[in-house]
């Protein structure tokens, strides 16, 4: 969610690849596609150490017990309108089961957000925390088209991006927003010179046919899915084209198909508002006081003023870059992502007050997908390209401006942060599909769509208007009453038990399920 761009939550992925290095493949070129690509046969092999533009780092381990990791690449049409024209790669990872032959209902296939995730890189990276699911399920993921080694979208370079993310994405005068705006369109006029080819072909409704053909070649008669994030985007797009072909199917962290941009950031703006609430009440209730404030509104105010100063004068970051204030910004939302991070929040605001801003900044390159040797992944140049592929507003400072006012009432922290991020498709090179995403799905079989109360970047209130799009009969809405982004990770016993037995024994839980927070089961 850092502008000038708009993350539907891939920091979710980032966290979970990135950040663990930071604090302590297969993909193919354009082919003529005119063979049936349902009846292409997959060569699984060993999965190579991920590329630049997946995030870099070795190799996949084995999951406990040796099970091996498998990589593959399936041929797609790189225009569904021409399915007989060119094709592209698509890079698929997977774990085959872990129980018997009898007992395996097919492929579960995961995206995990974004966009601009790699599934490639994500899945091992979460691999045992599916080790139920695997015991029925081939576990499956992918890298949508334009992500990772999927025909990935190249923008700008390592050096010109961390001057991108240095930039103050909360302009003050005119002379920084035109600034700002000189430097957004500097940086998707980069994307059309570097990837001209693909970007025409990344809308969502474009990778919901990929996942199609994914389900064909993989030998399923229907989809059975698990999406996280913008992953339930995608899902409700997929269960719209191909009603009669979803299986199984869970939304997790769900985002709200009824929203245009406009509405969709306004509500984060409001959603990591209140998970920077629940983080200042928690920091203050501990038994060993709060270091960052005295009370929880104190917390807020020391944070609303170390912004304020970094804004005028930025602090030591990582040499040879400084904290600035949209660096401290984004890092600080990326650890409202997970109550998980909190502590790293706790310890990174501690050591910038006293003039180190390296806790901070190491959360901020997490969520723009820099790794700890400088390289970033392609996680915002999709984002970018995928976001604006699908969204038909395009804004202008002016409407900005104009809108101003509402997002500093939603959040002092993150308002204007959030409102700004709204010019990142200004003069892009395609337009935009649609203002919101079609997700209706009459007929199709019930779809588990959870909520969750504390999320702060797909707010709840998304999920029961997800599970109403859907249609009657479809979408089946589940609340957890928790903190961070999604539920099924937070291992709460009771959201899990709902998860395993429909994916698992096709048993559908009653509608208005509400499952409350708990201590996480590690056992």
């Amino acid at each position: 969610m850092s502008p000038p761009f708009r993350l539907r939550a891939a920091a979710l992925t980032a966290c979970a690849v990135l950040l663990p290095a930071l604090l302590a493949g297969c993909g193919a070129d354009a082919e003529d596609g005119s063979a049936d690509l349902t009846q292409q046969e997959l060569d699984w092999q060993a999965c190579p150490a991920p590329s630049e533009a997946q995030g870099g780092g070795p190799a996949p381990s084995p999951l406990p017990g040796g099970t091996a990791w498998q990589c593959a690449t399936m041929k797609v049409p790189l225009d569904w309108d021409e399915p007989e024209g060119d094709t592209i790669g698509l890079a698929l990872i997977r774990a085959r089961t872990s129980g018997r032959a009898s007992e395996r209902i097919g492929s579960l296939i995961f995206n995990f957000g974004g966009p601009g995730g790699s599934g490639v890189t994500a899945l091992p990276a979460f691999g045992e925390d599916y080790a139920t699911l695997r015991t029925r399920y081939d576990l499956v993921s992918f890298d949508p088209r334009g992500v990772g080694r999927s025909a990935p979208v190249i923008c700008e370079n390592n050096r010109q991006l961390d001057a991108y993310f240095q930039q103050d994405a909360t302009p003050d005068d005119g002379a920084e927003r035109a600034e700002l705006l000189d430097n957004t369109k500097g940086f998707n006029a980069a994307c059309e010179k570097n990837s001209a080819r693909v970007l025409p072909h990344v809308r969502t409704t474009e990778t919901a046919r990929d996942l199609d053909l994914m389900r064909q070649v993989l030998g399923d008669d229907e989809l059975h899915y698990f999406g996280i994030s913008y992953g339930t985007e995608l899902g409700g797009v997929y269960a719209h084209l191909f009603p009669k072909k979803v299986g199984r199917a869970v939304f997790d962290a769900v985002v709200d198909p009824t929203q245009n941009p406009e509405q969709s950031s306004l509500g984060q703006a409001r959603g990591f508002q209140l998970a920077l609430d629940n983080y200042a009440e928690h920091c203050v209730s501990q038994v060993e006081d709060c270091p960052v404030g005295d009370s929880a509104q104190d917390v807020k105010d020391r944070i609303a003023k170390f912004l304020r100063d970094l804004d005028a004068e930025p602090i030591p970051g990582i040499a040879p870059r400084e904290l600035t204030q949209t660096a401290a910004t984004g890092g600080i939302a990326q650890a409202l992502y997970s109550q998980d991070l909190w502590g790293f929040l706790t310890d990174g605001l501690e050591e910038a007050y006293n003039g180190d801003g390296t806790i901070l900044m190491v959360l901020s390159d997490s969520l723009n997908g820099r790794n700890q040797d400088g390289e970033y992944s392609n996680l915002v140049p999709a984002n970018v390209s995928i976001n604006c592929a699908d969204d038909k507003p395009r804004y202008r400072t002016e409407d900005v401006e104009r809108s101003l006012p509402e997002f500093r009432a939603a959040s002092e922290l993150f308002g204007e942060y959030l409102a700004w991020g709204l010019i990142g498709c200004t003069d892009w090179a395609v337009p935009g599909a649609a203002d919101h995403p079609e997700v209706s799905a009459p007929g199709a079989a019930p779809i588990l769509v959870i909520g969750n109360t504390g999320d702060p970047a797909t707010p709840y209130e998304g999920a029961r208007r997800m599970a109403q799009a859907l249609g009657e009969g479809v979408g089946v809405e589940l609340t957890y009453e928790g903190q961070g982004h999604g539920a099924y990770n937070s291992r709460n016993r009771c959201v899990q038990d709902a998860v395993h037995g429909y994916l698992l024994d096709g048993e559908v839980p009653r509608a208005g399920t509400v499952c409350s927070e708990q201590a996480p089961d590690r056992s």
